[in-house]
């Protein structure tokens, strides 16, 4: 991943990843794992095998239901279908569903330095959030979190993907060579959009979702790479 010696020029569009970029995300999914397993309570399956048998429900799940609570919670009820000895009376299922619940509940926590990084970029650049999910979970978590006024657009789609990238680009009529992805992602911010012909920045998150988890790509056909330690650090070279 190279690193740049000055700042990029002003008026560079920069696409933002949300969930774990702009704000934690995956921790309270994490936590709602470990309550999942130790209700479960398997005796043969150690926590980590739950986790792999957690983790193939979800991609399948994924596929026909897409990404929000309802299919987290859809998953943790399958899981425990086929790891139970037990039937999943519609008591154990009310009380399996609760434990995705309960992540809702939780207070949105902005990342660090967050704020005032976007309020500067937005004098030089034009800000674009470009997040994935459920609709109205995903624009409640934008509501919530007071970041919206920094964007010029927020864009909510059903997966992060090259084309999706192309459909961002075409709809706001923005230039390949001055046009950036920005997240913590290898799988859904950061391969995609070097491969939709985008420049790329990588954020790393310590708590990133399995599923989203893979190698950094190379880039090509004169894209930039680069990795940040932190948010903050974006404002050094934007």
């Amino acid at each position: 991943m190279s690193a740049a010696s000055q700042k990029f020029p002003p008026g560079q569009n920069l696409l933002i990843d949300a969930d774990d970029t702009l704000w934690e995300n995956n921790i309270y999914f994490e936590r709602a794992i470990a309550d999942f397993i130790t209700f479960l309570d398997h005796k043969t399956h150690t926590s980590d095998e739950v986790r792999g048998v957690l983790y193939d429900v979800e991609r399948e799940n994924i596929r026909h239901h897409g990404y929000g609570m309802d299919s987290f919670a859809n998953s943790l009820v399958i899981c425990f279908e086929q790891l139970s000895v037990e039937p999943v009376t519609p008591v154990l299922h009310d009380q399996i569903k609760s434990i995705a619940f309960n992540i809702a509940e939780h207070p949105m926590e902005i990342m660090p330095e967050v704020p005032e990084t976007l309020a500067e970029l937005a004098q030089r650049h034009r800000l674009f959030m470009v997040t994935k999910g459920n609709i109205t979970e995903q624009t409640g978590k934008v509501e919530r979190s007071g970041l919206k006024e920094h964007f010029t657009a927020i864009e909510i789609v059903a997966e992060k993907n090259a084309n999706a990238y192309h459909s961002v680009v075409e709809k706001y009529g923005l230039l390949h060579e001055s046009t950036w992805m920005i997240g913590n992602s290898p799988n859904s911010d950061i391969n995609p959009a070097l491969a939709a012909g985008l420049h790329a920045v990588f954020v790393p998150h310590h708590n990133t979702w399995e599923l989203e988890r893979g190698e950094v790509l190379a880039p090509n056909d004169g894209r930039r790479l680069l990795q940040v330690k932190s948010f903050g650090q974006l404002r050094e070279y934007f």
